[in-house]
């Protein structure tokens, strides 16, 4: 409010047109008065002092020499006043006393942390000759206040209704406040405002803030009431009509799972007795039939995840072919024969998309690998269980028939008991035939319940003397194969002695002779080998003559497994080219005749085909070893 009859003030001035400022001089003590507060001696336009008893300690900036009011720059017109400056504080004028602002310079009173909910001000360095009626005149402006307490030691607490009335309070903070006219020291004082800890305050803002806490649980609370799900409904009480359409409930497969729940409902609900045993027993024999249900239907989808890992399988294969002939694509368009058509942009695109398609088809070729050293590594693993555990499978086979066999007794002693019980009640309802009740419900309920009990059991008997038949079947096939093992273990080792007495044969007539010693070799390793031939082709027929073999040095041989490894990854085959590319890295000594040569000896070993039409066609060499071993 004081700042803003300030710059009106300013405003109101007027502007010659040189620029300078003029102001009426009629009053000399209005003058005067402009001059002092502004904290500067009142001199005149010539110079003169106006008020030779001037004090400049009362100014608003104590301390500064005294300024002339026709220096430059005072002339000027003021600009627009920035809300980013501090705001200035003036002279405020009170009927009892007077508000004289601190120095600007000076850096802003201390003061203490404010505490929650403070509406009370401490007040220091308040005149002695003070009283409530001034504190009020002068904090008034404030805001409501609700309680003073003055103390002698001037100073005193002052108590506001509302809490940003504070904050204006703490703007009189460094005030030097003086009563009336008068120069007494117990007339003034330079007041010093902080924030004051009260237990009223504290304890309304507390109630303030469980009121907010209460109402932010009461929106919690109908915000979850807002989005929780309907509660599902009650479950209904057991009952004669309430049985028997849940035991139909529990043979449909749809409604399964919510008659389970409420069957579970009922026997933690404690509602088994004596009279009703029965029906609880058949629809919990009922629940176990879902059974055989359950591990059907996980079978069955554990087909559809085989079927689904053979058709990845396919797929993959038939993906990975494809990013061989965009290989060899690339491989062609790279020979010298086109590559000097290109130009040296479309050259290094063809390089840098043939290494791209390379590092694809390397990776998916060894996922597929992957797929293809589990599945033979499952099949190992099964190979490998199977004999050494010959034993184990017909113990466990044993037991099973054992269990098998117990598991039968123990039904048929449950079927002599329903058919006890169904006797019994028969004859009961024989007796009591003309009196009908609920009694007669309830048992005629319970005689087919039994009844179903009963074909359920009869149905079980039968599955499991079948599954007797086929253990039996199954240990008599076991023995079977044990025996012809140990027939071919004993013949193996047959074998093995016969080989060892003829390379003893073999020792002695080479110390015996040392002149003729390659002759004798000779025959000793003919001998050997018509032996082991002999022990391997019992069964099988006469000998017969081993063919000139194909492969005349070790690294000719060397080159075969090599070829036939690097074959074997490709099933689609693979041009002479990448064969002798991929050999090149080996030895570089390796020729592409050379190779062509060795493959063409071995056809039962190594295909060639043609693959293409036109002038895309092209020869290939593929890896037919294993079809190659039956022909032979």
């Amino acid at each position: 409010m004081f700042l803003l009859q300030y710059t009106e003030g300013i405003c109101n001035m007027t502007m010659d047109s040189n620029g300078s400022m003029t102001m009426p001089m009629s009053d000399p003590n209005a003058w005067a008065t402009a001059m002092n507060n502004l904290g500067m001696p009142p001199i005149g336009i010539s110079g003169q002092q106006l008020m030779p008893d001037f004090d400049p300690s009362l100014g608003m900036m104590g301390g500064i020499p005294p300024m002339n009011p026709m220096m430059p720059g005072l002339g000027m017109v003021f600009n627009p006043l920035s809300q980013d400056l501090p705001v200035v504080k003036e002279i405020i004028h009170c009927t009892t006393c007077t508000l004289f602002p601190p120095n600007p310079n000076l850096p802003q009173p201390a003061t203490r942390d404010r505490p929650p909910g403070c509406k009370t001000v401490f007040v220091g360095g308040v005149p002695e000759n003070s009283n409530e009626q001034l504190i009020v005149e002068v904090f008034g402006q404030c805001g409501e206040i609700v309680a003073i307490r003055k103390s002698k030691k001037n100073f005193c607490h002052i108590r506001f209704a509302e809490e940003f009335t504070v904050d204006k309070a703490l703007f009189l903070s460094g005030y030097r406040i003086r009563l009336g006219s008068s120069t007494d020291k117990k007339d003034s004082g330079r007041l010093h405002v902080d924030f004051a800890q009260a237990r009223d305050d504290l304890y309304e803002w507390e109630c303030h803030q469980r009121m907010l806490a209460r109402e932010e649980r009461h929106r919690r609370k109908i915000e979850d009431d807002l989005f929780r799900p309907p509660s599902p409904p009650p479950i209904v009480h057991y009952s004669d009509h309430e049985s028997s359409q849940l035991g139909d409930k529990i043979k449909d497969d749809g409604k399964f799972p919510e008659a389970v729940h409420v069957l579970l409902t009922w026997l933690e609900r404690g509602e088994v007795n004596r009279r009703n045993a029965n029906n609880f027993y058949s629809m919990i024999q009922a629940s176990n039939g879902h059974i055989r249900r359950l591990t059907g239907e996980k079978s069955q989808h554990e087909k559809e995840v085989e079927e689904a890992k053979d058709k990845f399988k396919i797929a993959l294969a038939g993906i990975v072919g494809q990013f061989e002939q965009i290989v060899s694509v690339f491989q062609a368009a790279s020979k010298q024969k086109a590559w000097d058509h290109f130009t040296k942009a479309q050259r290094k695109n063809l390089d840098m998309w043939r290494k791209q398609a390379e590092e694809i088809r390397n990776m998916h070729s060894e996922q597929l690998m992957g797929i293809r050293r589990e599945e033979e590594m499952e099949m190992s693993d099964d190979d490998m269980e199977d004999p050494p555990d010959s034993k184990d499978s017909e113990d466990s086979g044993v037991s099973q028939a054992e269990a098998l066999k117990e598991e039968n007794d123990s039904l048929r002693c449950q079927l002599d008991a329903y058919r006890n019980e169904v006797e019994l009640l028969k004859q009961e309802q024989g007796k009591n035939q003309p009196m009908i009740s609920e009694e007669d419900n309830t048992r005629s309920q319970q005689l087919s319940f039994l009844q179903q009990a009963l074909q359920g059991m009869q149905k079980q008997l039968l599955k499991m003397r079948e599954e007797l038949k086929e253990r039996e079947a199954e240990l008599e096939k076991s023995v079977e194969d044990k025996q012809q093992l140990n027939n071919q273990v004993l013949n193996l080792k047959e074998g093995l002695l016969n080989l060892q007495n003829t390379d003893i044969v073999q020792l002695e007539k080479s110390q015996q002779d040392d002149r003729g010693g390659e002759e004798n070799a000779n025959q000793t390793s003919e001998a050997t080998v018509s032996t082991v031939v002999s022990c391997s082709q019992e069964k099988e027929g006469p000998q017969e003559k081993n063919p000139l073999s194909p492969v005349n040095s070790e690294r000719e041989a060397l080159l075969v497994g090599i070829i036939a490894t690097f074959l074997h990854v490709h099933p689609f085959g693979a041009s002479i080219e990448y064969i002798c590319s991929y050999l090149q890295r080996l030895d570089t000594k390796i020729n592409t005749s050379e190779v062509e040569a060795l493959l063409s000896r071995l056809p039962c070993t190594f295909r060639q085909e043609l693959s293409g039409v036109g002038a895309s066609l092209e020869k290939r060499w593929s890896f037919c070893g294993f079809q190659g071993i039956k022909s032979t």
